[in-house]
């Protein structure tokens, strides 16, 4: 099954799809995008070109598993993606996800610009492996 993750942020917004064993997870894009409404037309897009069958927001809880106000917002946006898009919407939690990309970007050295590109692309690739790690495990 072809699943497509988002990281959802402020600014920048990673995306990232896996292949249709759901295998291996890879960065699309970062869409750089404020308007919530332009941003569920983006993502809607490419999860057609994808041919996703599901899409995977990661959702932002507090350290304490708590959900803030950019957890609604992640919910806000599942919902105006659902109105575009006929495919199911899952949430996957993302805490420490950031931390891990920055980790995994430095050991590759990647710095300045091109770290601040993709960062939020290796995000949504770690949620995704998350979540698909998640799920095979509760076959």
């Amino acid at each position: 099954m072809v699943i497509l993750s988002v990281d959802y942020g402020d600014v920048r917004t990673g995306i990232a799809v896996c292949d249709k064993f759901g295998m291996l997870a890879s960065p699309v894009k970062v869409i750089v995008e404020r308007d919530s409404g332009a941003l569920a037309d983006e993502i809607t897009e490419i999860a057609t070109e994808k041919k996703a069958e599901k899409i995977v927001l990661g959702l932002p809880k507090n350290m304490d598993g708590s959900e803030g106000f950019r957890a609604e917002a992640c919910r806000q946006l599942a919902e105006l993606i659902s109105k575009r898009i006929n495919l199911p919407i899952d949430f996957e939690d993302e805490r420490l996800t950031t931390v891990s990309a920055h980790n995994a970007l430095n050991a590759t050295n990647t710095r300045g610009k091109k770290r601040k590109a993709v960062v939020d692309a290796v995000s949504a690739v770690i949620i995704l492996e998350d979540y698909l790690r998640k799920t095979k495990n509760q076959k």
